[in-house]
């Protein structure tokens, strides 16, 4: 082996000799081993906890990483509301029932059953007759029917026995309507409903409830008012009375306590229309 082989063999394993450690002029490492190295070492990926890092920087300046970028740091967030505001409570009243009395629930009281019903306010009708009396051929011969009579089969018979003079008076056109808005007149010394508002049509369908009213005892120990609007029977004044009383039961259900407001309704009642006005407080 040549002196110049030898030499360029010892220069490349100098790296290997352990006095290469001691001796400082072969402490420097070979520059084509490190470029060597440079080329060789791959180029490490992205970080993944840059973010995290970030999110430490954050930290280290005071910011508040969970802020969203349109809030300001430092600014607090306002706490969502998390339940809306309920309503104010709604005091629930009942409406009052309505019921209309003449003497056989034909005319009357059919009127006033008819405009409240079309108003839409509660309303039943009866009479407290001992039967149904209509106007027949003469002042002495009425026609008669027991209550419960359908009102069909009373306009059936009426229009078979004269429908010329009954058209003229009026009887069919009435029993017409009366069959549309219910099945038969009714009898209010049978009927159960009890009814917050009685309204009589006659002084003597007045005495007559509350003379039935004291005779079952008042056992319920439900009060009723029993407010008298003197009518005349014919159809004439029963349709101005029927505006009446439409008045009259838009006063009573619009206000607050019927018990304590019922004398003030009843005079301007009376101011307003031209019936004489009764009015008494029993039970049922």
């Amino acid at each position: 082996m040549s002196a110049d082989t030898i030499l360029r063999f010892k220069r490349l394993n100098l790296h290997m000799d352990p006095r290469r450690a001691r001796d400082p002029r072969l402490s420097r490492p070979d520059p084509r081993l490190q470029r060597l190295q440079t080329d060789s070492t791959p180029t490490p990926p992205p970080s993944s906890n840059s973010s995290s890092s970030l999110s430490t920087l954050q930290l280290e300046n005071g910011a508040n990483p969970e802020q969203t970028p349109s809030q300001p740091p430092g600014t607090q967030a306002k706490p969502q509301e998390t339940a809306r505001q309920l309503p104010s409570r709604i005091e629930y009243r009942s409406r009052p029932l309505f019921c209309v009395v003449c003497a056989s629930n034909q005319n009357r009281s059919m009127e006033g059953h008819s405009v409240l019903s079309k108003a839409g306010y509660q309303v039943i009708s009866s009479g407290t007759g001992s039967a149904v009396r209509l106007p027949g051929p003469s002042i002495d011969k009425p026609n008669i029917y027991p209550f419960g009579t359908p009102y069909n089969t009373i306009f059936e018979d009426l229009n078979t026995k004269d429908s010329r003079l009954y058209s003229a008076n009026g009887l069919l056109q009435m029993l017409d309507r009366n069959r549309r808005i219910k099945h038969a007149p009714e009898r209010w010394q049978e009927t159960k409903t009890v009814a917050d508002i009685v309204i009589t049509c006659e002084e003597r369908c007045f005495d007559a409830v509350c003379d039935d009213l004291l005779s079952r005892g008042g056992e319920s120990n439900k009060p009723v008012h029993i407010i008298n609007l003197e009518i005349k029977d014919n159809h004439e004044e029963a349709l101005i009375a029927g505006k009446a009383m439409l008045d009259l039961a838009a006063a009573i259900e619009a206000a607050d306590d019927i018990d304590e407001r019922i004398d003030e309704i009843l005079q301007v009642q009376q101011e307003k229309h031209p019936h004489s006005l009764l009015h008494a407080v029993a039970f049922y």
